[in-house]
């Protein structure tokens, strides 16, 4: 049978652990670790399964599929906590001293905090899968729309039209990117060693001079997942202005530029095509980003160029 810790080592409880503490419950909840193995383990099976059949051409999507279920399912569980709340300042708003009332505000109290604690057990078990499957295909999971809190292994990654939002009404702390953008474009075929080494010195110059920076990017391939795996490994916000292919067709990308330009970033950072002279040669460079830089320009804002040392 699994055991809740023990309260005396309250001191070494993750905030999941101490959460199930708080609950009323005569059950035991699965421990942290358990819940981690289950990520891990639910994701190796899948690419064991998938790898080296017919399926093998579809597992990003339908790797992306299962953490996806679970990142729904954290979504769902909130969404039941947040009723509950609401139900709960009525029920306090509303509050006469009477023994019903008082019955129902415990229930409704117990109802958002057991919530709380089945949400963080989804979003345990996701981050688990999605690291098991960034070491397997060294792809970076993301939502297929809508953001992610920060939680205790990953930051916080936050779609730019709920960041607009937020900016605006300053209502939700959870999709707040702060006032510091630095914003990234990059050619997806400038993604080489070489250009990996030169995005990575261009973000870490950045995050010196803004530590409390936060990473736009439309998170295209090659070179922008370079640049997401990078504020992931450094704990950097990400706001997400994906392309819009389905309402916006061709102009999707440039569309993207728009919502991250209407975010003020502080900084533009921007590499058109690949640093590697044998690759730079064979493609053109990329629209988008020569868009940003000159927009960027066309509003006064700072903008580097990332280019090969020397």
């Amino acid at each position: 049978m699994q055991l809740s810790p023990s309260p005396l080592s309250s001191d070494r409880l993750t905030a999941y652990e101490a959460q199930t503490l708080q609950l009323e419950d005569i059950r035991t909840h699965p421990p942290e670790a358990a819940l981690h193995q289950l990520g891990h383990s639910l994701m190796t099976e899948l690419m064991d399964v998938v790898g080296d059949t017919a399926l093998e051409d579809f597992h990003i999507l339908i790797s992306e599929a299962l953490i996806g279920a679970f990142h729904s399912a954290a979504q769902r569980i909130e969404r039941d906590a947040d009723k509950a709340r609401d139900q709960l300042a009525g029920l306090v708003r509303d509050f006469d001293g009477s023994e019903v009332l008082d019955t129902e505000i415990q229930d409704a109290t117990r109802k958002a905090c057991a919530a709380d604690v089945a949400t963080l057990a989804m979003e345990i078990v996701r981050d688990a899968a999605a690291a098991a499957y960034s070491t397997t295909t060294g792809e970076v999971w993301s939502p297929w729309k809508g953001s992610v809190k920060a939680s205790r292994t990953t930051a916080a990654q936050i779609e730019a039209r709920d960041a607009l939002r937020s900016a605006k009404a300053r209502k939700h702390a959870a999709t707040d990117p702060g006032a510091i953008i630095v914003a990234f474009r990059a050619a997806p075929q400038a993604d080489t060693a070489e250009d990996a080494g030169r995005i990575f010195d261009a973000l870490n110059w950045a995050k010196d001079q803004w530590p409390d920076m936060a990473l736009a990017t439309s998170g295209a391939k090659g070179a922008e997942k370079l640049a997401i795996k990078w504020a992931k490994q450094k704990g950097v916000t990400l706001v997400l202005a994906k392309a819009d292919f389905d309402r916006h067709g061709r102009a999707a990308p440039f569309r993207a530029n728009d919502e991250i330009l209407a975010l003020d970033p502080v900084c533009v950072l921007t590499l058109p095509n690949s640093i590697n002279g044998e690759r730079a040669s064979d493609l053109k460079p990329f629209g988008p980003a020569l868009n940003l830089a000159q927009k960027a320009a066309e509003r006064g804002l700072r903008h580097h160029a990332v280019k090969a040392r020397g």
